[in-house]
């Protein structure tokens, strides 16, 4: 990449960190409890702004550097909080995020490449199960430091992918004939996005062990 390509990148990073700065101070200055709905709007809108940021800021280390994309991405797994542990024949992924919505190409960039890149790095030290029937329960937890009115439709939300990338490590074949897909609402102490794939068998104990330990499930 040459000089001219390099600064033209940077000035538009700047350019939207700028306006990520404006955000944030309109969100200091937005009263949660009288105006919960453009508090959203606005804290929204700066989290998918560093989420562009930081996939801008890759895609320029990766033109002008000689950096590698996986070893980057890895790096990230672990900056992100990425987690994945094995128990009782459940395997659980822990984002360290809601996700996205559909469509927000860049922001489900941030989160996807870093979990594939983790996955492959965990496969490497471990034995990952191989589903052939399988269920994939999502939890979108809720920090119950915020308003409740930030829940949204499952409809809504980018799964797919998430779908995809996990198919490639642990399943035979994503195919609605084999693999059924739970989603449920929680609250915990922070935002995050835990994933939990089972075989089909061990779904009704994950399911009752899951709604004694919550303070709150939805009901599916």
């Amino acid at each position: 990449m040459d000089r001219t390509s390099i600064l033209r990148r940077i000035g538009s990073i700047k350019g939207d960190i700028t306006k990520l700065s404006n955000t944030l101070c309109a969100i200091e200055n937005t009263d949660i409890e009288n105006y919960p709905d453009n508090y959203a709007m606005l804290t929204t809108d700066a989290a998918l702004r560093s989420e562009l940021i930081a996939c801008r800021m890759r895609h320029l280390l990766y033109g002008s550097t000689t950096t590698r994309k996986e070893t980057y991405l890895a790096s990230a797994g672990v900056v992100q909080g990425i987690r994945i542990k094995e128990y009782d024949g459940v395997l659980e992924i822990t984002l360290p995020c809601l996700l996205p919505k559909r469509k927000q190409r860049q922001s489900t960039e941030f989160l996807i490449d870093p979990l594939y890149f983790t996955l492959s790095q965990y496969s490497d030290s471990n034995e990952l199960p191989k589903f052939q029937q399988c269920v994939v329960c999502f939890s979108h937890i809720y920090s119950e430091k915020f308003h409740n009115r930030r829940v949204r439709d499952y409809d809504n939300l980018e799964l797919k992918q998430l779908l995809d990338v996990l198919s490639t490590f642990i399943m035979e074949d994503d195919t609605g004939l084999l693999v059924d897909a739970y989603n449920t609402t929680e609250i915990g102490e922070t935002d995050c996005t835990r994933i939990s794939v089972m075989g089909k068998d061990r779904f009704a104990k994950w399911l009752a062990e899951r709604e004694n330990n919550l303070k709150t499930i939805s009901d599916f």
